[in-house]
Order: structure tokens, then sequence, then C-alpha cells
């Protein structure tokens, strides 16, 4: 055999000896990252630019709203996970500094990709701000899932093994250091921008596609922070619940960050009526924690608001085309039909009642459905439910949030 060529027992060895030196490398570099991360949790480090500029605004690595100018709005881009192709998706970041000390609100959106309303509320509210006026900070972390809200779709698309679809609010606080792509934006997000210039914090969301969404708040309500902020909002449902596992709100719960989720309508569309509605609540909120000065308008108690702790769900038995019997924000009673579901014949193949006294909070928009799917939820009061199950205790995909 000459000299020059590996035979493949030798190839073999060769391999895992490279192997192993690839294994000590990235030990190194993960034990690095994590010291780098332990430097950053917790801590009220100084702001890092990167010294780049994207479209005239600057880039950061690591935000401290206490290092920006004060009396201003500073419109920043937050340097996230790498893409496949080694450039960086970056999120749209906003902080309206005010020129007196005060609390520090963080306002999400796009942690799904296909919710308009959400974002343009958090927009909404962002313009309404005059930090000359303000006390306090207002930041607005505008398109959490970038690639998502790329294609407009709930999941962010991850290529690591092969197509794959993941949601993103299954995996906060996330982890810099993460198993994909989307765990360590979450952690980046988490730690080196959300965590450290919060006080309290409101996570914007909508239906998503295919399943729309009465105006209802999800929150803990034994949290007294997420009740008064909820309650100075003029919607007419809120499921008390703690969340489910993974989710935003909860991890800035987790860290002692009073948090809860406003629901704005429909996924794919801008909602202008709804989202008027969470804007003046937001407004109602800055205004009762003195970031902003002017009188509260409507709230919870003008839109006699529903207070649910239990959901029901209604999942589809067939597949074939779903009629539905009730409307949205509608009062229903035990036993009354909300829809009946057809084949492609035109033959009724199953009918769906609701067990529970409610409100329909939720209902499938798209017209075809296939067995499991959920079709709509009733939230209702229920005497010592549970927390943490959502509304379908035994899988994820069907917790609203």
């Amino acid at each position: 055999m000459s000299p020059n060529k590996i035979d493949r027992r030798d190839f073999m060895t060769h391999s895992i000896a490279l192997a192993g030196t690839s294994a000590i490398i990235a030990s190194d570099a993960v034990a690095a990252a994590s010291e780098e991360t332990a430097k950053t949790v917790g801590s009220n480090s100084e702001t890092v630019f990167t010294g780049e500029s994207i479209q005239g605004k600057k880039v950061v690595s690591r935000l401290n709203v206490d290092d920006l100018e004060p009396g201003r709005k500073h419109f920043l881009y937050f340097q996230g996970v790498e893409t496949p192709g080694g450039q960086h998706w970056y999120v749209s970041v906003v902080v309206a500094k005010g020129v007196r000390p005060g609390k520090r609100f963080t306002l999400t959106s796009g942690v799904h990709g296909d919710e308009m309303s959400s974002i343009q509320t958090v927009q909404t509210v962002i313009d309404r701000l005059d930090p000359a006026q303000m006390s306090g900070t207002v930041m607005a972390v505008l398109d959490i899932a970038r690639p998502a809200v790329e294609s407009m779709q709930r999941r962010w698309p991850n290529s690591g093994r092969g197509t794959d679809l993941i949601d993103m609010n299954r995996e906060w606080p996330g982890d810099e250091n993460g198993a994909s792509a989307t765990s360590r934006h979450a952690g980046l997000l988490f730690n080196r921008l959300l965590k450290p210039n919060s006080d309290l914090a409101i996570d914007f969301h909508t239906g998503t596609t295919g399943l729309e969404v009465a105006a209802f708040l999800i929150g803990d309500r034994h949290l007294p922070d997420v009740k008064t902020m909820a309650d100075l909002y003029p919607v007419g449902l809120m499921w008390d619940d703690a969340a489910y596992p993974g989710v935003l709100h909860n991890a800035f719960v987790d860290v002692g960050i009073p948090c809860f989720t406003p629901e704005v309508g429909a996924a794919r569309i801008l909602d202008r009526d709804m989202i008027a509605l969470f804007v003046e609540g937001t407004l109602n909120v800055l205004k009762h924690y003195g970031v902003v000065s002017g009188p509260i308008g409507r709230t919870a108690a003008d839109a006699k608001m529903l207070i649910g702790n239990a959901a029901f769900p209604i999942i589809a038995t067939h597949g074939g085309l779903v009629e539905f019997h009730a409307k949205l924000d509608e009062d229903v009673k035990a036993g009354q039909t909300i829809a009946v579901q057809r084949n492609m014949f035109g033959e009724v193949v199953a009918e769906y009642t609701t067990a529970v006294n409610g409100k329909l909070a939720a209902y499938r928009t798209d017209a075809s459905s296939d067995p499991g799917n959920v079709l709509a939820f009733i939230l209702f009061s229920q005497p010592g439910a549970p927390q943490h199950e959502g509304v379908h205790a035994d899988t994820e995909k069907s917790y609203p949030e």
C-alpha cells in the first residue's frame, strides 16, 4: 500500500483521534461560553455595542438601559443567534428612556411569527410615548422569533436535523449553549436583554394561524402586580392560569418579574379595533405605575371581565369540514352544540357539544380539520381547578399562548 494512502482501518483510527481532538476543542469552547454566560446572567453589565450599524441603527449584544441617554427614544438591533449562513438574526428594540427614575417596563411581541396584531399593539404604545415627559423606561422588543416573523409562520424554522419547526414559546428562558438555535436565541435574549432591564413585563400574543381567539388575558392573578395590570385592560375575558412551562411570561415570573399575556385577536391580520383595546389597557398600566401621566381610561370593570380558571377543549374526532353553531365570545351552556362536522359527501360525521357553561374563547377558522385538532375551547370557572395544565393537559400543542 502506498505510504500516502490510508486504508479503512487507519482511516477509522485517524477519524477517532480527530473526533477526540474536536471534542476537546468543543469542550473548551462550551466551557468558555458557559463562563461568559455566568458573567452575564443576573448581572448589571454595561451595554456592549458590536460596532455595527444596520439601516442607521446600532447593534448591541448586551443592553443596560441605565447606559442610555434619558429623554429620548433609542432604536437598536439586538444581536441574536447566528443563522445557518453565519450571519446573525437581529431583533428590533426600541427603548423610551424617561427623564426621571421609575419602573422599567418591557413589552414583547413576535415570539410567534404569525402574530401581527401583537407587534402593532407594541408599536402603537411606543409611538404614543414622549420620553421627555416620562419616568422610568419602556423597552419594546418587537420581533423576537425573527425567522418566523420573516415567513409569517408560528414556529421557528430550524435546519439542524433536516427541516424542523420549533415553537419558541416552549423554549424560555432558553440556554445560550442549548441544543437548538431557538433555545440559544431565547437564552441570549433573556440573559442579556430581557431579564436585566425589566421590573415588570407584558408579553403580547394573538391566536394562531387557523385558530382565532377573543380578546382575553392569560396570567396568574395570585401575583398582586399581575392582578393590578390585568384589571386595567378593558377586555371581557381572563384566564387565571400560571402558564404552561417554557412560555416567556412564565420565565419572567420565575425570576421574580411580574408578567402576563394579552391575546390580541386573530393571527396574520391587523385587527385595528382589537389593537385599540390593548393599547388603551397598556397605557392605563403605564399611568397607574407613574411612567406616564394622564387619566385612566376604560378598564376590566367597564368590560365586565369574566375571569375563568379552566378551559374545556373541543377536540376533533373525525376529519372533514367544520361548521360552527356558536360565535366567538358567546355565552354557551352545557350540552349546547358548538359545531358539526361533515365528510366530503356532506354527511354529518360528528357533532361537538360543550360539557360546561362558559364563553367560547377560541375557535378554529380553517374550514377543514384532521382528527385530534383543537376546534375550540370554552373558558369557565371551576372551583379548585389546578394550574399549569393548559387547555389539554396531555399535549402542549393545545395551549393557546
